[in-house]
């Protein structure tokens, strides 16, 4: 049994450090949520303009797949921060090719103009 007690510390422990910041708030917090100006919509200071289920125009989508883009490249990019000699040659290779797709995707959309402006 005490192969076991560090988990099952960690699954009593785990659980307060999560719950307990969800809880501390509340003797704290005022009841200030119930004036009407709380709750009333708010859009950028202005009054709230059309409906909020209204569709999107089309040229909105490529704006968040573009932001996509760096996060696999970062991620990706991450067995690169270990000293150059523990890296073999397949693995230099292997990201020179990944880095090369990316960038070969990232000229297209610069030349299709997805990130251009209207």
């Amino acid at each position: 049994m005490s192969e076991f007690a560090p988990i099952c510390i960690y699954l009593v422990i785990s659980p307060l450090v999560s719950l307990i910041p969800l809880g501390v708030p509340f003797p704290f917090a005022s009841n200030s949520s119930t004036y009407p100006e709380k709750l009333s919509a708010y859009e950028c200071g202005s009054d709230p303009s059309g409906d909020a289920r209204s569709r999107f125009d089309i040229r909105f989508y490529p704006v968040p797949i573009l932001f996509i883009i760096p996060d696999p490249e970062v991620t990706f990019s991450f067995p690169w921060a270990v000293p150059p000699n523990k890296i073999d040659l397949f693995g230099s290779w292997s990201m020179m090719a990944f880095l090369l797709i990316l960038t070969i995707g990232s000229l297209y959309e610069w030349k299709m103009g997805a990130s251009d402006r209207e």
